[in-house]
């Protein structure tokens, strides 16, 4: 059924469900997983040294794994089969093997656990645990324990070395960018008619034109039986070699490495985000100013059916501006995207790079096939390859991602923030050497506020009345104040109300307070820093604290209601005359 409940069209006639399940020439049990791209992979279950009872279970739960909607890629198959492999030596290792899932016991499934690393338990107790015969039980109760995961050992780059790869993937980038735009000028001109027809320019534009729409120069085959680019374009261009043809109009691998680079340190994309980006789409609508927006589709496929995919809307305002890297990237895949959109329409990806060896079969099947000379996405191959061309050692996506993310972005990336916390921020050992010095300081403002006059006494929103009224609140307990007079009763200035547990404060003091604070605080402004302090800071700061609880609405409000009798019974506690 569709969405809207109506009945989904039914494949064609010919149509059979793929065979997960198989077996070899010799009868032993292969499980074939099929990936997005249609790509088969085999693994031969009669090579694992276990019973063949145990064969056939592990076979079964690892085939109800091998579909697109479970897993989409040949890597995670092979990296499941490698675990699967361990256990199964595991097994084989014992005293006495067992035939079956169902003779797991959990003192078994305890020593594995121990043996194992993180993620293979991980992946295999999650398997084991599909089986009906693992889902209860005291092995059962083994398999769904929780386990600590290790710690990443991938860390930060320095402030330095992140500028440093920066500064390697722009120039690399922005030298191919420049070469693909002045042959595009070249080549317009050439359409344009503007260049005298015969001449070394003329001819390459009319190579240039070849280039644009077929990816290639003319060949034929030489007395050797090689293909060599025809003469009179091999002498216009200088040569017959990528970087004096096809690379006028095109990106190289290590240059589209160098782009995924850029889109890594720029957005905080992960490399397999960067690998299948499609092309972003610019608002029809560009306002007054001109400024393309991009709606840019992004995939996660770890994230599971439904959860894989979400956008982001980014604007080229200029150089610097994120949007300006999208279309810098646009134009220098405009022509190789052009001729892919030709022989394979809807392929639809951004990142497009010419192959030096077009033909050459394609090693990992969960890539998208070529298409002609033109192959797509950074590999992480690619990324080692480019960095060690730069001088900058092992591949720069894992610690860049983290780099941006935990340091510049500080905020998720395509992940939840527990897993920003757990996984990026945490373990990173320049985030806690930050750190250092944020608690520090949060440790002294906590004892400066420690050490702050606040307000002490209770805020009520009406008046009890057997409380005492004083000048500045109510009193609750007069005859038990903690600064006693000789004579008894309370010797303490009304200013000190506020510092005193016994004090009550309700709506009806907050004109003549709010009054008071404002009379500090001109005082403030004629006395000597050194005297203000020592006469009237505490009371101030009390009545700061005051104004913060009760909000600055209602304190303004209050303000407004100040009557002459609360003035002059404020200007009277100034002057000391309330305290004789």
């Amino acid at each position: 059924m569709t969405g809207r409940g109506h009945r989904a069209a039914l494949p064609d006639g010919d149509h059979a469900r793929p065979d997960y399940v198989t077996t070899n020439e010799q009868g032993g049990l292969v499980v074939r997983h099929y990936n997005r791209h249609g790509q088969v992979l085999e693994f031969d279950f009669s090579e694992l040294p276990v019973a063949p009872p145990m064969q056939a279970s592990l076979a079964a739960l690892f085939a109800a794994r091998c579909t697109p909607a479970y897993w989409s890629v040949h890597r995670t198959s092979k990296t499941a089969w490698v675990h699967l492999r361990s256990f199964a030596q595991f097994l084989a290792q014992q005293q006495r093997p067992p035939r079956d899932l169902d003779d797991l016991t959990p003192e078994l499934v305890r020593q594995w656990r121990s043996s194992c690393d993180y993620m293979c338990w991980i992946v295999i107790a999650a398997m084991l645990r599909a089986d009906a015969r693992l889902q209860a039980g005291h092995a059962a109760d083994e398999l769904a324990r929780r386990r600590k995961p290790a710690r990443s050992k991938v860390q930060s780059y320095s402030e330095a070395e992140l500028g440093e790869v920066r500064k390697a993937a722009r120039r690399q980038f922005r030298s191919a960018l420049q070469r693909i735009n002045d042959n595009a000028l070249h080549l317009q001109r050439w359409r344009d008619g503007t260049i005298a027809e015969g001449s070394r320019d003329w001819v390459i534009g009319e190579g240039l034109d070849l280039l644009a729409r077929t990816g290639a120069l003319p060949k034929y085959t030489d007395k050797n039986g090689r293909l060599t680019v025809k003469g009179r374009y091999r002498i216009a261009f200088g040569g017959s070699s990528g970087a004096a043809t096809w690379q006028r109009l095109f990106l190289t691998r290590e240059a589209a490495a160098a782009l995924g680079v850029l889109l890594m340190a720029e957005f905080g994309w992960n490399l397999s985000v960067i690998d299948t980006l499609a092309v972003p789409v610019a608002s029809p609508d560009q306002g007054s100013d001109g400024h393309p927006t991009y709606h840019i589709s992004l995939e996660k496929p770890r994230r599971g059916p439904g959860r894989s995919h979400e956008t982001r809307n980014v604007t080229d305002h200029g150089a610097g501006s994120p949007g300006r890297l999208i279309t810098q990237a646009l134009a220098a895949t405009r022509f190789a995207r052009a001729i892919v959109e030709e022989t394979a329409p809807g392929t639809n990806r951004l990142i497009v790079w010419r192959s030096n060896q077009p033909g050459r079969p394609q090693a990992d099947g969960d890539r998208l096939p070529p298409v002609g000379p033109f192959s797509f996405g950074v590999h992480s191959d690619a990324g080692s390859t480019w960095a060690r061309a730069a001088g900058l050692g092992g591949s720069p996506f894992r610690r860049g991602r983290r780099t941006v993310v935990a340091l510049d972005r500080r905020e998720p990336a395509q992940h939840s923030q527990e897993t920003h916390d757990r996984a990026y921020v945490l373990p990173d050992k320049r985030v806690q050497a930050q750190a250092v010095e944020v608690i520090a300081g949060g440790a002294e403002d906590a004892a400066a506020r420690a050490r702050t006059v606040v307000l002490v006494a209770q805020v009520r929103d009406q008046p009890d009345p057997g409380d005492v009224e004083t000048a500045t609140a109510d009193c609750c307990s007069p005859d038990d104040s903690p600064w006693p007079s000789p004579g008894g009763g309370c010797g303490a200035s009304f200013l000190l109300c506020l510092a005193c547990p016994n004090a009550r404060v309700h709506a009806g003091h907050h004109p003549r307070l709010a009054h008071l604070h404002e009379a500090l605080g001109s005082l403030r402004s004629v006395l000597p820093p050194a005297a203000w302090a020592a006469d009237w800071r505490d009371a101030h700061e009390r009545l700061e604290d005051l104004r913060e609880r009760v909000g600055e609405g209602p304190w303004t409000r209050a303000l407004a209601r100040v009557t002459d009798a609360d003035r002059a019974l404020i200007h009277h506690l100034l002057t000391g005359n309330l305290d004789e």
